[in-house]
């Protein structure tokens, strides 16, 4: 990766911070879209986060990996994740636009999970049900990637970049620098990197210009969500 690539991949992602929240001039990708927009969103912008969604320490240096891969069983009902680890799914819901996924967790911050598919706008939407300790100031957490579907199974490719949507308030993009040394390492194609940015670009402005009401978002896409309405909280003692 030259110099100049990385330098336009961080000042792309970097910008995305104050971009208006429709139509801005996009230069990374040599676009020029300059519809004008008054309204501006509340953004910021953050390095790494833990699995749980904390912040790694400053100074702590995460070493870069390769993009993460999921898959999603629904025939079988299991979700094998990047780790290799099947784990039986609760519900599957298979739509012409997307896949639902609901299961149990036996992580220590959160017992519960509920993620959507999106393949044609490069996003998987969740929902972690946290246990009352370690509960998160967030209503929903976009991985940036790509979703490929199959006869029965579906594959997912992490590409680095995360948001975190809190509902009428604002949107966090994370993981900027894991992406960018991804890039630099090669674990990642620049056709990739540029489409991971677009893709995460064209998340927060729809978000944001919808009240950063991302379920909002999705129906203006004809993607009409669901979430369940109530998850029991784990008894005491329980994994």
């Amino acid at each position: 990766m030259v110099a100049d690539d990385r330098e336009l991949t961080a000042g792309a992602l970097y910008e995305v911070a104050d971009r208006p929240v429709l139509g801005v001039c996009d230069r990374v990708f040599g676009s020029k879209r300059h519809t004008e927009q008054r309204r501006r969103t509340h953004r910021q912008v953050h390095s790494r986060r833990q699995n749980d969604g904390r912040p790694v320490a400053s100074g702590v240096v995460v070493p870069v990996h390769r993009p993460k891969v999921e898959f999603f069983d629904v025939e079988n009902g299991t979700n094998t994740d990047p780790k290799g680890f099947v784990r039986e799914v609760e519900r599957y819901r298979v739509e012409p636009w997307g896949l639902y996924m609901a299961r149990h967790s036996d992580h220590h911050a959160f017992h519960y999970l509920e993620s959507w598919l999106i393949p044609a706008l490069g996003v998987r939407v969740s929902i972690f049900h946290y246990k009352p300790e370690h509960r998160r100031d967030q209503d929903y957490y976009v991985d940036i990637g790509e979703f490929t579907t199959g006869a029965t199974v579906w594959k997912a490719v992490d590409h680095y970049l995360d948001l975190v949507v809190r509902t009428g308030r604002d949107i966090e993009l994370l993981d900027v620098d894991e992406l960018i040394e991804a890039r630099a390492a090669g674990l990642i194609s620049t056709a990739d990197t540029h489409k991971a940015i677009e893709l995460a670009v064209a998340a927060v402005d729809g978000i944001a210009s919808h009240g950063h009401n991302l379920d909002s978002w999705l129906a203006s896409h004809g993607m009409h969500v669901t979430w369940a309405t109530s998850i029991a909280q784990p008894t005491s003692g329980a994994p």
